[in-house]
């Protein structure tokens, strides 16, 4: 909190935010849907002491949904042996010991998940158990049609990608005309890749998901991108490879959501390799179960080997026992192609899966310079850091009721200019705070239907509106 600007924080407690809604309504879901699947897992245990200990944990769950519900405070987390635990037993002190429905949104939020991951760290026989991993791999494969329409667009565009490293007799600036095109679209896709949120979208189907996903969807929200500083992206990329053509220029991605939006970010990851913007990609998961879909390193793995044989994965029954057509051999070799390039990248050293206790910490970025300083100066190292997703987006502006013309720049405080870190956050709005907006923007969308008027800014929950916006640490 010393470091952390003065504008205050969305609470709990404000009806008019979404973050009254997540308390009240998406988090007791949450919470239920992680008893539900380890009720499952224990009752598959064969070890007595483990399904024994299983339901003890459930307890524990029950008891935190129960006291979430009924507007308990929130008490000191139990000492698991991990560094970060006296720390957010301080902050939890130092903030009054709040109640659920009247604590700082961000906080309670990162709390919960902490809290979550505790009962496990202190158990015997699951810790490392991630209740959530079931429901992530489940709505990757929901993701099957958008999955193939992307490994099928992603071999053609590697194709465009080192066809334009010879010229094929197009000039320079055709060249470079075309490989920003790509650079676009490739941005793009791992935009709305964020479309599928499952801490959000908590009752998807498997047709929902198809709907969110494909290229249909995404060329008819490209004129919902509110703020969209990808040229200055692009240019900032094309300079230093043209300053640095034989020397390192390492892109850094702090990861969201695993299944679906991995994929579409390893696709962004491979293209920026094999169309020479970038030398290395550093890939940033968090070390433990976060905020249901976020990507931990065991995440990464699961993908992968998802598409060692991508005909076993997508034919197999699901859970309801639903069946689904076979692969033909095309999207068997279009999926297989992804597989054996990121593999070699993974292999060669330029795609590195890098790990940092400081992502699953309670606070904003603003305090990484002074709670995580080996970090801050490791990304300085990187020509591009991208942040990705929603939660990305409220750290990095400590999820401040700032007003929406205040400049991205200025919201990010301490990695903003100066800092000698280039941010480049892709978030698709689905809470309250919104920045670098032209005025009367966010008085115009209120007035649409469901955005929420004069009482709330309902516009910025549902996921329908994005922002790419870009801060030069280095300018």
């Amino acid at each position: 909190m010393e470091f952390d600007p003065k504008t205050p924080q969305f609470l709990t407690s404000d009806p008019s935010s979404f973050a009254s809604v997540s308390a009240t309504k998406r988090w007791p879901v949450i919470i239920t849907g992680a008893i539900d699947d380890l009720h499952r897992t224990s009752l598959e245990a064969t070890d007595d002491e483990k399904s024994k200990e299983g339901k003890s944990i459930i307890e524990k769950l029950a008891k935190l949904k129960y006291e979430l519900q009924h507007n308990r405070q929130l008490t000191p987390l139990d000492d698991d042996g991990a560094s970060d635990i006296a720390s957010y037993n301080e902050e939890l002190q130092q903030r009054g010991n709040p109640f659920w429905h009247d604590a700082p949104w961000l906080y309670a939020e990162c709390y919960l998940y902490r809290r979550m991951e505790s009962f496990f760290a202190l158990s015997k026989h699951w810790k490392g158990y991630d209740v959530f991993s079931r429901q992530k791999m489940s709505t990757f494969k929901s993701s099957r049609p958008a999955v193939l329409e992307l490994a099928a667009r992603y071999r053609e565009l590697a194709q465009e990608a080192e066809s334009s490293k010879g010229a094929d007799g197009k000039s320079a600036e055709e060249v470079e005309q075309a490989e920003h095109l790509l650079f676009s679209e490739m941005c793009e896709i791992c935009l709305w890749g964020n479309a599928t949120d499952l801490s959000l979208l908590i009752s998807l189907t498997y047709e929902d998901i198809q709907k969110l996903q494909g290229s249909q969807a995404r060329q008819a929200s490209k004129s919902n991108i509110l703020v969209n500083d990808l040229d200055a992206a692009f240019e900032t990329m094309q300079k230093a490879r043209r300053e640095k053509k034989d020397g390192e220029r390492r892109v850094d991605i702090v990861l969201d959501n695993s299944g679906f939006e991995l994929f579409v970010d390893l696709i962004l990851a491979g293209y920026l390799l094999s169309a020479g913007l970038a030398t290395s990609i550093v890939l940033h998961p968090k070390r433990l179960p976060w905020f249901v879909s976020d990507v931990t390193p065991k995440d990464f793995s699961d993908l992968l080997n998802s598409m060692v044989d991508p005909q076993a994965f997508y034919t197999a029954p699901d859970d309801s026992g639903k069946t689904h057509p076979p692969l033909s051999d095309k999207e068997v070799a279009d999926v297989k192609f992804l597989f054996e390039q990121w593999s070699e990248f993974h292999q060669d050293g330029k795609l590195i899966v890098r790990p940092h206790s400081f992502w699953t910490t309670q606070g904003c970025y603003w305090r990484m310079p002074h709670v995580a300083p080996e970090l801050f100066e490791d990304l300085k190292e990187s020509e591009l850091v991208l942040f990705k997703g929603d939660l990305n987006y409220r750290k990095l502006t400590n999820d401040a009721q700032w007003d929406p013309t205040t400049p991205f720049t200025t919201s990010i405080g301490p990695m903003g200019p100066k800092s000698g870190i280039r941010v480049l956050a892709f978030r698709t709005c689905k809470a309250d705070v919104v920045v670098g907006l032209p005025a009367g923007e966010d008085e115009k969308l209120r007035q649409l239907p469901d955005g929420g008027g004069s009482e709330a800014r309902k516009w910025a929950w549902s996921g329908k509106w994005a922002v790419v916006s870009f801060s030069d640490g280095k300018a």
